[in-house]
């Protein structure tokens, strides 16, 4: 199949069977004979149940022995990990596959897609048991917003594989040990799986990043490539998840850097978020 009518299928489908195209199709291959068209994608098409929306949706503190809180958290889960199968499929679809290296950079993102893809049915799958539907609280269009500013790789790299993956090592961790303190081992190990698959997409991001920085550090290149207003305090949480960054081939210098960037963020100011 053409990696351009592939990731197509999924930004015009309207339901999650479409955004979840070729999940469960092991088998299917991909081929990049079509150049791209330099089309740029200005919004995925959704059903008006799971539309974007600019709202801003309070997320639960804490109380995660409530359902309620849990779907509202379970919500947003989802809905950023089908903001990323959306970004990625944008991706296939405007950036070039001229040469060997971009369509092995191409099948990279294709892989982390999938991953994706296997991430939000667990969460819709987990929201469908507690009695609630994806949809039944607004889903926030922040990264979307953020992927139109994208040109090129090394940013796509950036945001997505660097910044927002790279936070959910922090998330994904904060939020599994806050659902294994409700006894909640479904959800919990739902994200240990996310947590799992996001080391290798910041791995993903970290390896390309270094084959590109030419005589740059990866931290440099890493900021030069950083859509304005952007700074790297996204890529973190409240905590921070050393170990899994390692993990995920950040090297000492590049998670000192990290951990010692302030531009007063405050999503890495809280002080308390079980309350």
């Amino acid at each position: 199949m053409e990696v351009i009518d592939f990731a197509k299928e999924i930004l015009s489908g309207e339901g999650l069977e479409r955004k979840l195209y070729g999940l469960n199709e092991p088998r299917l291959r991909f081929s990049f004979d079509r150049d791209v068209s330099g089309e740029v994608v200005e919004e995925p098409n959704r059903h008006k149940k799971i539309a974007l929306s600019s709202k801003q949706v309070r997320f639960p503190r804490g109380h995660f022995h409530l359902d309620e809180k849990k779907a509202i958290a379970l919500n947003s889960f989802a809905n950023h990990e089908l903001l990323a199968i959306e970004i990625m499929a944008k991706m296939l679809v405007e950036l070039p596959h001229d040469s060997d290296e971009q369509k092995l950079f191409k099948k990279g993102i294709i892989s982390s897609l999938k991953d994706e893809q296997k991430h939000l049915a667990l969460y819709v799958e987990r929201l469908n048991e507690l009695g609630y539907e994806f949809g039944d609280f607004p889903l926030n269009d922040f990264f979307w917003r953020t992927a139109m500013k994208i040109t090129t790789p090394a940013e796509y790299l950036s945001v997505m594989s660097i910044t927002f993956e790279g936070a959910n090592l922090d998330f994904a961790a904060l939020y599994r040990d806050m659902f294994i303190e409700v006894e909640d081992k479904k959800t919990a190990d739902i994200l240990e799986t996310v947590l799992k698959d996001e080391v290798s997409h910041v791995a993903f991001g970290m390896h390309w990043l270094g084959q590109w920085k030419s005589d740059k550090s990866v931290w440099q290149y890493y900021l030069e490539n950083l859509p304005y207003p952007m700074t790297p305090a996204r890529a973190r949480g409240k905590t921070f998840n050393k170990v899994d960054r390692l993990k995920a081939k950040m090297d000492e210098s590049f998670i000192h850097s990290l951990l010692n960037f302030d531009d007063e963020f405050i999503v890495t100011k809280r002080k308390e978020w079980k309350g």
